[in-house]
């Protein structure tokens, strides 16, 4: 670790910078309302700024406060998610809404501890939200700051190591100040995004280059080390468009948890076998059904594998059994659609149909 660079020297040169170049204009910091900036901070957690903000615009305008997010359906919750990716921030954040609601009798939480205890919120997060909405003093170690201080220190590990990791919010504790600790924890993050890239550092307009490790070394870039990865497997599925009187196809509440979790898709079967697919609606659906067209293959990158997806268009013959009344299925009007969490193949699919009518 570089020794030269002084805590009290860093945020000194930090701060300076961020009254300069950092960004005071975001939605979110307009407020210390701690439910605004808490929102920001779970949509902010692996999605740039620049998709954010229509997202976080459209969500506050439906759920202005943390009382309306805890009493919506979670349904309409993911739909104001869809498209957003990462689905499980947006579980988490109904599920800890309602927590807030019934436990902390609707009052944002103000301890570090409190916050963790919350579903999705770690402890980076919840040092942010404390940062900007109480001026409290808590360290953070978001994608942005380790790769500002993996950079400055050269750290030579791959930081989601233990012991890496634990060394990094070591530094982060001796950086944080009593003081603007608001400002520092965005400038920190401001250097990380804007200045000290993933792919191309901008190290002509950082001021910490004089103190840079991994700048003198002469590269950069090099840093953050990454984690040796396997290649990622490839999966198959099929999803069936069932249409019912062209106007209306059939759609099912994915479980829970796992990819999708909680959001509407159609029918689906692993693999992309389109062979007898027709008995497989009549065995798991109890429909029977006429295949119509077999579309071009979707694929679809999740971190831990890629997905491709073989649409197959099929109608309806016959009335569906009294069966699909159950709430895990719907028949979806294609002309009127309704405030459900769509996953992403699934929306452009849909539109797709609209088109074609």
């Amino acid at each position: 670790m570089n020794g030269k660079l002084s805590p009290a020297l860093f945020r000194r040169r930090l701060l300076a910078w961020f009254d300069k170049h950092g960004r005071k204009d975001l939605p979110w910091q307009r407020s210390r309302n701690p439910y605004r900036i808490w929102v920001s901070e779970i949509m902010l957690q692996q999605t740039q700024v620049s998709t954010v903000i229509p997202y976080y615009n459209r969500f506050l305008k439906r759920f202005a406060n943390v009382k309306q997010l805890a009493d919506a359906p979670i349904d309409e919750v993911l739909h104001h998610w869809t498209g957003l990716g990462y689905y499980a921030r947006a579980r988490n954040l109904h599920k800890a809404a309602k927590l807030i609601r019934d436990q902390h009798h609707g009052r944002f939480p103000k301890s570090l501890d409190a916050l963790q205890a919350l579903p999705g919120i770690g402890r980076s997060t919840a040092g942010a939200i404390l940062a900007f909405a109480y001026s409290q003093r808590h360290p953070i170690l978001d994608g942005n700051v380790k790769r500002v201080l993996t950079r400055l220190h050269a750290v030579d590990r791959w930081p989601g190591e233990r012991e890496t990791e634990k060394s990094l919010w070591e530094i982060a504790e001796r950086y944080t100040p009593a003081q603007r600790v608001g400002d520092y924890t965005q400038a920190i993050m401001d250097l990380g995004a804007t200045v000290c890239r993933r792919g191309q550092p901008r190290c002509e307009l950082c001021p910490m280059t004089s103190h840079c490790v991994a700048y003198a070394e002469g590269d950069p870039a090099r840093y953050p080390i990454a984690k040796q990865r396997k290649p990622l497997p490839d999966k198959q599925a099929t999803m069936l468009l069932i249409r019912r009187d062209r106007h209306e196809v059939l759609l099912q509440r994915r479980p829970p948890t796992g990819i999708w979790g909680g959001l509407w898709s159609f029918p689906e079967r692993p693999g992309n076998d389109i062979n007898d697919l027709a008995t497989w609606a009549r065995e798991k659906l109890g429909l029977s059904i006429r295949i119509t067209q077999a579309l071009p293959v979707i694929p679809h990158t999740f971190s831990h594998f890629r997905l491709h997806i073989q649409p197959v268009t099929a109608e309806l013959v016959g009335e569906p059994p009294v069966i699909m009344e159950l709430p895990d299925s719907v028949w979806y009007k294609l002309e009127h659609p309704d405030s459900r969490g769509l996953a992403a193949p699934v929306q452009r699919l849909l539109q797709q149909m609209r088109k074609a009518q």
